[in-house]
């Protein structure tokens, strides 16, 4: 057993130390460039740096080519911002899974999300095979193995010891049926996930009921919920992930205040609605924090300002939420 892990820390990490001192912890996401640009990494790296306690980096998010999650990990270790390294199972079998995790934590990465990945005909290589060797819940009790047990998943001893992560899931408070939710939640905390992101929320008192439940089963004392929030950026996109995206509920209220903020302003006058819609969509962002904050059992948020990574000072700024834990 490690230095780390005799004070009482599975990995050491930020993310870790902020939760286990019961701070409300704040997460974001970096998106890599569909290029091997270092310097696309470096730029968002800096707007994220001291807002954030880590930064989720994507591994090829919508199934699009993008710099690999534990390249612009690397970077952003480098530049002083902890990583949040995204591993899906669409991609890689069991063999480079292990193996990527064996280098990322030798790059100094302490944090892994486990995702199934989006399906690969969403993406710029609709016909590329899908890999699925393990699914998310298997990829979670690998890791864990990896660090508690310092076995790899066929049982060979790893010998120095296991890396040692700090292991995160993603939720969905919303999906079919909204009654087992929770309980899907529950099996991935006991395959031993330390912390849950979940899919953006536009409907707060949705995701009440479902805190309520997950409270009653006690999972919240196992394992520090990150609610996932992002700045609406116009209109037209509330209606879309209301309409069209499965799995994802969106208030009309939030729907009439993005509509209404840009009446009195033309059409031709782009920029003004532009600049309208966002200032709007950073403030309701600010205003559902707010509200998180007095949920029972909700540890922290996860904001996801995808490809916007400018908008998150103002929203954690906003909240309260500045500065953040040493």
């Amino acid at each position: 057993m490690n230095e780390i892990s005799m004070n009482g820390y599975k990995s050491g990490s930020n993310l870790e130390c902020v939760l286990a001192a019961g701070h409300f912890a704040v997460t974001g996401e970096l998106g890599p460039p569909k290029s091997h640009d270092a310097d696309v990494i470096r730029e968002k790296a800096q707007l994220l740096k001291g807002i954030v306690d880590a930064a989720n980096i994507t591994d090829n998010q919508t199934a699009i080519v993008r710099m690999s999650s534990i390249g612009a990990g690397t970077i952003t270790v480098q530049e002083g911002l902890e990583p949040v390294i995204q591993m899906t199972c669409r991609d890689r079998n069991r063999l480079a899974i292990q193996s990527d995790l064996l280098g990322a934590a030798a790059l100094g990465m302490k944090n892994v999300l486990c995702l199934s990945g989006d399906h690969q005909s969403f993406g710029n290589h609709p016909f590329a095979k899908n890999v699925h060797d393990v699914d998310s819940m298997q990829l979670v009790r690998m890791l864990k193995d990896l660090r508690d047990e310092d076995k790899f998943q066929c049982g060979d001893e790893i010998k120095g010891g296991g890396p040692r992560f700090f292991i995160g899931a993603a939720a969905n408070p919303f999906g079919d049926p909204f009654e087992f939710r929770p309980h899907r939640l529950a099996k991935k905390v006991a395959a031993g996930a330390d912390f849950i992101q979940t899919q953006l929320i536009y409907d707060i008192p949705r995701f009440k009921e479902y805190m309520q439940k997950v409270v009653e089963m006690g999972l919240h004392e196992k394992t520090a919920i990150l609610a996932g929030v992002g700045p609406l950026k116009s209109s037209g996109m509330a209606r879309y992930m209301r309409d069209r995206v499965p799995g994802m509920m969106v208030a009309d209220e939030y729907i009439d205040r993005m509509v209404d903020v840009i009446k009195g302003i033309d059409k031709e006058e782009k920029a003004a609605r532009r600049n309208a819609w966002r200032t709007e969509g950073i403030q309701i962002c600010i205003e559902q924090i707010q509200q998180l904050m007095e949920i029972e059992g909700v540890a922290g948020v996860h904001i996801m300002a995808i490809e916007w990574e400018k908008a998150v000072k103002p929203i954690v700024e906003g909240a309260g939420l500045l500065p953040r834990p040493e």
